[in-house]
């Protein structure tokens, strides 16, 4: 992970100085300056005006006792964008804008919450362990769980202690 961020950290700079020189090369310096600022003055409008929006549908879905978990997927990708925006450049503007784009948005909500469900189906079974503060024990029903699951390659094992 260290590894692709460094590297992205590297790379996506290069890229952008490179690119923004042949932009000023094509319309001159103070155009490719002046298409920076403005690109991120719309941004930054845009931004607030999705974050606002999110936020709001977060609060209605809440008050009706829903999970707003497309807002809140809507709202981390709006935040991104803000940055992306705001950091001087070609690159960085283009998947800013695509991050505002609803539709495109949408697609990754639905990938994300695909790979989501394929995680959660082939994390398989799990194995609990109980323990009491007063019997110290197990019982044979538990016990059986225990075994049966334990042999499954994904095991999620816990302790808990009942306090009466």
């Amino acid at each position: 992970m260290f590894r692709a961020l460094f590297l992205l950290f590297i790379i996506v700079p290069i890229i952008e100085i490179a690119l923004l020189i042949q932009v000023s090369e094509v319309i001159g310096g103070f155009a490719t300056i002046a298409l920076i600022i403005i690109t991120a003055i719309i941004g930054a409008k845009l931004v607030k005006q999705q974050g606002v929006s999110a936020m709001r549908d977060a609060q209605l879905q809440m008050a009706q006792g829903q999970m707003p978990a497309e807002q809140m997927f809507t709202g981390i990708c709006v935040i991104i964008a803000g940055v992306l925006l705001l950091t001087p450049g070609i690159v960085t503007d283009v998947f800013g804008f695509l991050l505002l784009t609803p539709a495109v948005r949408k697609r990754m909500s639905s990938a994300f919450a695909s790979q989501a469900q394929v995680h959660m189906t082939q994390s398989g079974g799990f194995s609990a362990h109980y323990h009491s503060s007063h019997t110290h024990q197990h019982s044979a029903q538990q016990h059986s769980v225990h075994t049966e699951h334990s042999k499954s390659n994904t095991t999620i094992e816990g302790e808990f202690e009942r306090k009466e």
